[in-house]
């Protein structure tokens, strides 16, 4: 683009200060920064002669339909072409994937697993227990001279000593239809989401990879969130995994109100908010 301190007639296609909607998510940048990385997504679209093919919303901000939640260490790097995440961040995976799809080669090698010659794990290798802090360099350097199974050992002493203690509490919004003569539908549990509250390394611990992190990503494995929810919708699954965690259930607590009658079969549509307490000692 170029830009000449005389007015002229041609029309300059992007503007200094663009906002973007990304997955929901709106952000507002400089024109310079979504360049900043020659052949990238970001910088072909915004480098076009005309900004006409690119999708927009509904406010006119450009969209793009990814993670909108991501996006933020996406345009961090943009800005300096560094990676800064926060400590005990659990979505390097998945930002991977990310940089790959904007096609930013460096960003996918600083974020791809570290091998070493000793721990083929690398900096990866002891995810199980996320609550522990980090070790720094030196120490780093010790364990993993020592090979992954000493490291993960000495830095994990609640996996041989016991399990932590603490409460999770599982919710979920459900409905049932009851008919004229008080008999319920077949469907009786209608389950849109379950929901998990609790703390963070527990809550890991328990659900692993079926623990949906998306709208609390970065909290720290010793902090308590209540925006966790599961993948699967189905109670039972959730108590085995509790179960088979060594959680025990202690409380639980319904409310129902009447959303919706229909006029011609006075079946009444009923939705409920449901929770259970399971505590480990």
């Amino acid at each position: 683009i170029s830009f000449n301190s005389g007015i002229s007639g041609e029309e300059v296609p992007f503007p200094e200060i663009i906002e973007l909607n990304v997955g929901g998510q709106v952000y507002i940048t400089r024109y310079s920064t979504l360049t900043s990385v020659p052949d990238s997504l970001l910088w072909e679209m915004f480098t076009q002669k005309s900004s006409k093919g690119l999708a927009r919303d509904t406010k006119g901000r450009f969209f793009v339909d990814r993670d909108g939640f991501l996006f933020r260490y996406i345009l961090d790097y943009m800005r300096d072409q560094q990676l800064v995440l926060p400590d005990h961040f659990p979505e390097r995976g998945r930002l991977q994937r990310e940089a790959e799809f904007f096609h930013l080669p460096e960003l996918v090698k600083l974020l791809a697993p570290k091998l070493s010659k000793q721990n083929s794990l690398g900096d990866e290798g002891c995810q199980s227990d996320p609550e522990d802090a980090s070790p720094g360099i030196d120490t780093a350097r010790t364990l993993s001279s020592l090979g992954a199974a000493a490291a993960c050992s000495s830095l994990m002493p609640s996996a041989l000593d016991g399990k932590r203690s603490g409460f999770i509490t599982i919710g979920y919004r459900g409905s049932y239809t009851l008919g004229r003569d008080s008999h319920t539908d077949a469907k009786f549990r209608r389950v849109a989401r379950i929901m998990v509250c609790g703390k963070t390394s527990l809550a890991k611990e328990v659900f692993g990879e079926t623990l949906n992190e998306s709208r609390d990503p970065d909290r720290p494995p010793e902090r308590y969130t209540s925006r966790y929810y599961l993948k699967f919708t189905f109670l039972e699954q959730a108590f085995d995994k509790l179960a088979d965690a060594g959680f025990h259930m202690v409380a639980c607590n319904s409310t129902g109100t009447c959303a919706f009658a229909h006029e011609q079969t006075d079946d009444k549509i009923w939705t409920s908010y449901t929770e259970y307490v399971f505590y480990r000692e």
